[in-house]
């Protein structure tokens, strides 16, 4: 039986702000913008080369966490200087890579406070 993750939650408090970072500064694609009815809104973006997406909307659950609580999300790429640099040039502000003996490390937040985190794994 195969278990994918395909579609993380992200609480965020500002639906148009989340989506011009994600979409606009991250270069994530926007796959949906949808308003089913009853309040609810779902945007739903995917990182470059991804198979798992991010769901940011407006009335999805009563219970969802506050805004800026999701901590630690990887997005693993092939060049960390060079996604660094790229993203630094779009306007995020993202850390200097650290190198921890072949694996590397890049934090940035979105304009919420979720914590993201660039990885490079040396191959070999």
């Amino acid at each position: 039986m195969d278990m994918k993750l395909e579609l993380v939650p992200l609480p965020v408090a500002d639906l148009e702000r989340s989506k011009a970072f994600y979409a606009g500064r991250l270069g994530f694609t926007l796959d949906h913008d949808v308003q089913p009815g009853n309040g609810m809104r779902i945007v739903q973006l995917t990182p470059p080369g991804s198979a798992c997406s991010i769901v940011i909307g407006t009335g999805m659950r009563s219970n969802t966490p506050d805004a800026g609580t999701v901590n630690g999300l990887h997005l693993v790429v092939d060049n960390i200087n060079a996604a660094s640099e790229l993203l630094r040039s779009r306007g995020v502000d993202i850390s200097d890579v650290e190198d921890m003996g072949g694996v590397k490390f890049a934090y940035f937040s979105d304009p919420d406070g979720n914590s993201w985190v660039l990885q490079e794994i040396a191959e070999g």
